[in-house]
């Protein structure tokens, strides 16, 4: 049996015809470039994350490092964020200028611990500068919602909520999105809500910011060719917006569907008696967890050697992530070294991903499950 660990031919015959009448329109339309269903595509997600405004650009990346640019963040600045994370979540802060601070992440669902960022607002030699706080909802699990807003409230930093992974997701009645000052979300294939390339949002409920981000996305533009500022290219365009709209009618049905799969698997583990081997992100709230990933975590055995056995049953799986950003070599100047995170240098060494996305089949699990046994029976 060959499972991918992501596979998009599955969801596309589902929505083929729809996609190929839409671009067919748009071609004939001549407009590419932020045209009517990029703006479409603002409100429609808009009203969906309950968020007053959203802006549609090039990517995840640019989302993230245009909201810092938003917020005047300067060199010399520090913003606290977390060491285990895509690349950009870091690289965002360091292209604007300013200074990463990694705090370590909770064990059970790998978000960063808020404990020790509030000790870093409390405690770090120049707080003054701390400037903002980028959590990120990993793997689709949302951070505590609650305990950011008093963050805003108690130590007047800004929130820029990383939803890369978690769009959908929800903290007790709070949808993911509603305390960032700004947030934002990738449209990377494999996500929840993915396109056929890339693209991003960015969320707020600040008018001014809102204003911000749209001009910095048009190289600082108001109106075209005059220019207040010098700001970048990050446009989404209408191919992207027009496939995600016709995606964000069944986002929900999607997440329901991850959500189900993420249950049989833990239900796999047990009924195998795999207990005592891995943990799993058990976690049946609603929505509070909506599976960009499924991750498990080996109590026992090396796990690059249970994901070499996998491959060799024709089962995908990915580590994310390998290193903790602190362990990078481009941020080596800031000093971090082995031992200073370790339940993020743990999690780089025991941790895997599985197959995940709505079209996974239940004996395609089985057959993961029983995979990971045979690897524990050798």
């Amino acid at each position: 049996m060959k499972i991918p660990l992501f596979d998009m031919t599955r969801q596309y015959n589902a929505i083929r015809e729809e996609v190929i009448k839409t671009l067919d329109g748009i071609f004939k339309s001549g407009k590419v470039i932020l045209g009517p269903n990029v703006k479409s595509l603002e409100e429609e997600l808009s009203e969906y994350t309950g968020t007053k405004y959203a802006i549609g650009v090039a990517n995840g990346s640019d989302a993230l490092f245009l909201s810092v640019k938003a917020l005047n963040i300067k060199n010399g600045d520090y913003i606290i964020t977390t060491p285990y994370t895509f690349f950009a979540t870091a690289s965002c802060i360091t292209r604007n200028g300013a200074n990463p601070i990694f705090v370590d992440i909770e064990e059970k669902y790998y978000n960063m611990n808020l404990d020790d960022v509030e000790k870093i607002l409390k405690t770090h030699p120049e707080k003054d500068k701390i400037k903002a706080i980028i959590p990120v909802h990993l793997f689709g699990k949302t951070i505590d919602l609650d305990r950011l807003q008093y963050f805003k409230e108690k130590y007047g930093v800004y929130i820029i909520e990383d939803g890369a992974q978690s769009i959908g997701s929800k903290w007790n009645d709070k949808k993911g999105f509603s305390v960032g000052d700004l947030s934002i979300t990738s449209f990377f294939p494999t996500k929840n809500l993915g396109g056929y390339g890339d693209g991003g949002m960015v969320f707020t409920n600040d008018e001014e910011l809102a204003n911000r981000v749209r001009k910095l996305r048009i190289h600082g533009a108001s109106k075209k060719y005059y220019h207040d500022e010098v700001g970048f290219n990050s446009r989404l365009d209408e191919v992207q917006a027009a496939i995600l709209k016709i995606k964000l009618k069944h986002l929900d049905e999607f997440i329901e569907k991850r959500i189900n799969i993420a249950k049989n698997y833990d239900n796999l583990f047990k009924k195998y008696s795999l207990i005592e081997f891995i943990d799993y992100p058990e976690v049946f709230e609603d929505k509070s967890h909506v599976y960009h990933q499924y991750v498990i975590t080996l109590k026992k055995g090396n796990r690059d050697e249970l994901r070499k056995f996998l491959t060799e049953k024709g089962i995908g799986t990915s580590i994310y992530y390998p290193k903790g950003l602190h362990q990078q070599k481009c941020f080596e100047y800031l000093g971090y070294k082995k031992g200073d995170f370790p339940i993020t240098e743990k999690a780089t060494k025991t941790t895997l991903a599985l197959p995940i996305f709505p079209e996974l089949h239940f004996e395609e699990q089985e057959y993961i499950v029983k995979s990971i046994g045979e690897y524990y029976k050798k």
